[in-house]
């Protein structure tokens, strides 16, 4: 039997959504090849079901360097309840233990929260995407059944209170600037357990996701709105150029002859390449006419070599 024909436009491109609270990543994904009647279309770094803010997500021969946007750093805004403890440590779960909280103090939770700035192990939660044996944890999970989890490195780059509120149970709003992998649930988690009270994630906003931010995202409603009857071609304006997810690398532009090969995987000769890197740095690659050809890593022999190649 031959594989199955995709149907969709043959579109590339970048799309910033303010993802929607109740939709899982893979939601707004099939929502928004619909609204693009996209051949092809891939996020870059899952956001939980109850989270909502920026998730880009790549068209077409873009979803070749989504890796590179899967990498970056994250900021959140997220509210922390604390005095209640839920199985899925966020709002979504099953609350399992009240705590009365009423005791809690602003400097109690600025001193819990000091020891997870920097570079911290951290325990991901048994509901997440990470697999053991090929199954998700989050459907070993819903079964009642727990495995142990290695601690996993990740960087806090800044762990903020913005405001505090006490209470039987408290809230603690925080902004969290993270390397990537990490979870905004087990720091709620690990700081509730700490001040002895138990905590859970109530609301999670991510605000930057590498260098995308809030203020660039736009809503499925505003897309529908757009597009009323129209044809989708109505809203490619909103696609960001296929190389935005390698944006922050530096780029090199071949001439028709070197971009031939390049495009055919072969190392070509970039004139005076170190000055813009070193061996092993990966670049942009250009035709000398403005296309994206991909990306290609610098040699020891001052050429690039091909690493992820566009399709025309």
């Amino acid at each position: 039997m031959g594989r199955k024909r995709k149907f969709g436009r043959l579109i590339d491109g970048v799309l910033i959504i303010d993802k929607p609270a109740g939709m899982t990543s893979n939601d707004v994904v099939q929502k928004a090849k619909r609204l693009y009647f996209a051949n092809k279309t891939g996020h870059t770094g899952a956001l939980d079901p109850l989270a909502t803010g920026v998730l880009p997500l790549c068209f077409g021969e873009a979803t070749k360097f989504s890796q590179y946007l899967l990498d970056a750093n994250k900021t959140y805004l997220s509210t922390f309840r604390i005095g209640m403890t839920t199985d899925t440590a966020d709002a979504d779960g099953k609350v399992l233990k009240e705590v009365d909280a009423s005791a809690l103090t602003l400097a109690q939770v600025e001193t819990a929260i000091t020891p997870y700035r920097g570079d911290i192990k951290q325990i991901p939660p048994m509901y997440s995407a990470l697999k053991k044996d090929g199954q998700p944890l989050y459907k070993l999970a819903r079964e009642g059944i727990e495995v142990e989890r290695a601690a996993r490195a990740v960087t806090i780059f800044n762990y903020e209170i913005k405001d505090f509120r006490g209470g039987e149970i408290a809230e603690v709003d925080v902004l969290v600037e993270c390397s990537k992998g990490t979870y905004i649930r087990s720091l709620a988690e690990d700081l509730g357990r700490d001040l002895g009270f138990g905590a859970h994630v109530a609301t999670l906003r991510r605000t930057q996701a590498g260098p995308f931010s809030i203020e660039q995202a736009t809503t499925f409603d505003a897309l529908e709105t757009e597009r009323g009857d129209e044809r989708a071609e109505v809203l490619d304006h909103h696609l960001l150029p296929m190389d935005t997810p390698v944006a922050q690398l530096a780029a090199v532009e071949l001439d028709q002859n070197s971009g031939f090969y390049f495009s055919r995987g072969q190392p070509v000769i970039v004139n005076q390449v170190y000055r813009i890197g070193d061996e092993g740095d990966t670049v942009r690659v250009f035709q000398d006419t403005g296309e994206f050809l991909g990306v290609g890593d610098i040699t020891d022999d001052g050429r690039v070599a091909p690493k992820r190649l566009v399709v025309s």
